[in-house]
């Protein structure tokens, strides 16, 4: 069947409650992407879905499980699906089929998969069994869904999301180190949606030392913690932190540059996994870190480090995206530090830039998105 778009405005409404199906889902079906599906006949729903944890059903088949289960024939109805559907077997077995077998007559897509395994093929499939397919529906606001399985899955890398609070002058903390607390309590409520958003989280064990923090996701809604990243190069890390007496709400990684020893046995012995990613410089190779937390399929990193990490992360050029609280404060002083330490950048001509892709007001805090052009 040709694809067209013609005379399908009216149907966007479909794809947009579909959009807000998958958003529901977030940070439980990494690394899979998020996806939501409708049926409707008529102007009227018969069955919606989302993929709505990582190994079970996908969005298309749950969408026609609801059909089922309230009693409606989806033969010679329309599908709108978030993401192209799968034509392979996986944890999961081809949507495609589902489709093709449950008589569904035309389907919306919004967005592409890059997926090698998908990539056009699932299309293809629906089309050869002459199902009419509209690509490319409310693509833009579907592609807003998946940035982070877009990245994981062409690059085989997390997408290392950088996030910190900051006053209006730029300051992360008093002079004193004080930094409780810059931002206000809708600024830190939504950092834990980042946090349910993201597989991992990381740190420098500086901040460890300084603040013994759990990086756990505390919501008021059932949650998932991350996996927790600590960032220690000679291993400083504290037997006694809270991260290593709550190994039983999430692990804990330790990557390092001395992986054998005394020091290492006992961290080992205390229920952490430490990672050797010894750099040049003697402290962590941060890329050689995320492309080794790729091939544990852990999709996203959510870097809540101090200015140090932070500017390891930047000089090492792996963060595809920054999230800051902006708080209406002033702190001032020379001596209190801003989000990105290190000896920086000489020449402006030389800085990355990174587009501005949300503004979000939180109270009187805004939050501020930005994300490398390449990244989709």
């Amino acid at each position: 069947m040709p694809t067209t778009n013609k005379g399908v405005v009216g149907e966007e409404r479909f794809m947009l409650h579909a959009i807000e199906l998958a958003r529901a889902a977030s940070g439980w079906t990494n690394p899979n992407p998020l996806v939501g599906a409708v049926i409707e006949r008529d102007g009227r729903i018969l069955g919606e879905g989302c993929h709505e944890h990582f190994g079970q059903l996908h969005a298309e088949r749950n969408a026609l499980k609801q059909c089922a289960e309230r009693g409606e024939d989806p033969a010679g109805a329309t599908m709108y699906v978030t993401l192209e559907p799968c034509n392979h077997t996986g944890h999961q077995p081809p949507c495609t089929e589902a489709i093709v077998e449950a008589g569904i007559a035309r389907v919306f897509v919004g967005s592409r998969d890059p997926n090698p395994l998908v990539a056009g093929a699932g299309v293809r499939r629906l089309r050869e069994a002459g199902i009419e397919v509209i690509e490319d529906f409310c693509r833009d606001r579907c592609d807003t869904l998946n940035p982070i399985f877009f990245h994981y899955i062409t690059t085989g890398r997390p997408f290392i999301l950088a996030k910190w609070a900051m006053s209006a002058d730029g300051k992360i903390a008093t002079r004193t180190g004080d930094a409780r607390w810059v931002s206000n309590e809708a600024s830190r409520a939504d950092t834990h949606e980042l946090r349910q958003r993201c597989a991992a989280i990381m740190v420098g064990v500086n901040t460890v030392l300084a603040d013994d923090p759990l990086l756990t996701c505390r919501r008021d809604m059932p949650s998932k913690n991350p996996v927790r990243v600590i960032c220690d190069s000679h291993l400083r890390t504290p037997l006694s932190c809270k991260l290593l007496a709550s190994l039983d709400e999430a692990p804990v990684l330790i990557a390092t540059c001395e992986a054998q020893g005394p020091r290492a046995d006992a961290l080992r012995a205390a229920g952490a996994e430490l990672i050797c990613a010894p750099g040049a410089n003697g402290e962590v190779d941060l890329v050689e870190l995320i492309d080794e937390l790729g091939r544990r399929e852990i999709d996203s990193v959510l870097l809540e480090g101090g200015s140090t990490l932070h500017a390891a992360a930047f000089e090492a050029g792996i963060v595809d995206e920054v999230c800051v609280y902006l708080a209406p404060k002033i702190v001032g002083g020379t001596m209190a530090k801003s989000p990105v330490g290190g000896l920086g950048i000489e020449r402006m001509a030389d800085v990355p830039e990174y587009q501005l892709v949300d503004v979000t007001r939180l109270g009187d805090d805004v939050r501020l998105t930005y994300r490398r052009e390449e990244v989709r």
